[in-house]
C-alpha cells in the first residue's frame, strides 16, 4: 500500500483527505514532529508529503525551512498546502522544492486528484531506478539522462534533480529540437488541464536551468523560445 505523510494541521483538510485517501488504498499517515518526519520520507516508508505551511506568526518561515531541509536530504514529492494563495508566496515554495502548491480552500476531489498524479509519477520513477537489465540513456551532446539510475549528469557532473524537475527534463530531451509549450509540460507532467500554471512550469524551469548550465542566462541546453515555451537542442 502506497503511503503519504502529513505535517502539521492541515487546515483541517486532513480528515477529508484519510477518508479519499482509504477508498484509493492510500495510507495516511500523520507526523507531529520535523524528526520523525525526516526520519519516515529518508527511510523510503512514505511516497509523498503534504505540507501544510501556515502563514501565521513564524510558520511560514518554519515551514519553508522544513521544505528545503526535506529537500536536501531526500527526493520524495512535497506538496504544500495552504492558505497563502499569493503568486509570492507559492514562487517561493516552489523555488525552495516543492513539486506542487494548492490551495486549503480547493476541493478535496482536486487535491486528491494531484496527490495521485504526484504518486504516479514518482512510483514510476522508482520502478525503472530498480530495474537494472537495459541501459535506457538520453543524451544532448554533454548532457546526458540515465533513466535507469534516475542520473543526470554535464560534462561528466552528476546534477541533482527533484522528481519533477527530471520528469521535465526528461520530456524536453526526449523531444529534442521540439518547443513544448508550458500547457503542454503541464499537461503531460502533471497529467492534469493546465489552468494559470505559467509561474508553476517557469519556477521548475528556473532551477533545472540553474542547475544544468554553466551560464543559466546563456544557456546551452534548455532554451526559452518567447513567447511559445522551452525547449533543448
Amino acid at each position: 500500500m502506497q503511503k503519504i505523510a502529513v505535517y502539521q494541521n492541515m487546515s483541517g483538510i486532513a480528515g477529508k483527505l484519510e477518508f479519499l485517501c482509504r477508498s484509493e488504498q492510500i495510507a495516511m499517515v500523520r507526523e507531529y514532529t520535523q524528526a520523525q518526519l525526516l526520519s519516515d520520507v529518508k527511510s523510503r516508508e512514505v511516497q509523498l508529503v503534504l505540507l501544510d505551511v501556515s502563514v501565521e506568526d513564524k510558520g511560514w518561515g518554519e515551514g519553508l525551512l522544513l521544505l528545503a531541509e526535506m529537500r536536501r536530504q531526500c527526493q520524495v514529492p512535497i506538496m504544500v498546502i495552504s492558505s497563502q494563495m499569493n503568486e509570492t508566496a507559492k514562487v517561493a515554495a516552489l523555488s525552495i522544492g516543492a513539486d506542487d502548491y494548492v490551495s486549503a480552500d480547493d476541493n478535496p476531489l482536486v487535491i486528491m486528484a494531484r496527490i495521485k498524479s504526484q504518486l504516479r509519477r514518482y512510483l514510476q520513477l522508482t520502478r525503472f531506478y530498480g530495474t537494472k537489465n537495459f541501459d535506457q540513456k538520453y543524451r544532448v551532446d554533454g548532457l546526458e539522462i540515465d533513466d535507469v539510475q534516475r542520473k543526470v549528469t554535464v560534462e561528466g557532473r552528476e546534477v541533482k534533480l527533484t522528481p519533477t524537475e527530471y520528469q521535465i527534463l526528461k520530456l524536453l530531451v526526449m523531444k529534442r529540437g521540439k518547443v513544448l509549450s508550458i500547457p503542454q509540460i503541464y499537461e503531460d507532467i502533471w497529467k492534469m488541464q493546465a489552468v494559470d500554471v505559467d509561474n508553476t512550469v517557469a519556477v521548475h524551469v528556473r532551477h533545472i536551468r540553474e542547475k544544468i548550465e554553466l551560464n543559466p542566462r546563456n544557456p546551452k541546453y534548455l532554451k526559452v523560445i518567447w513567447g511559445t515555451g522551452y525547449m533543448v537542442g
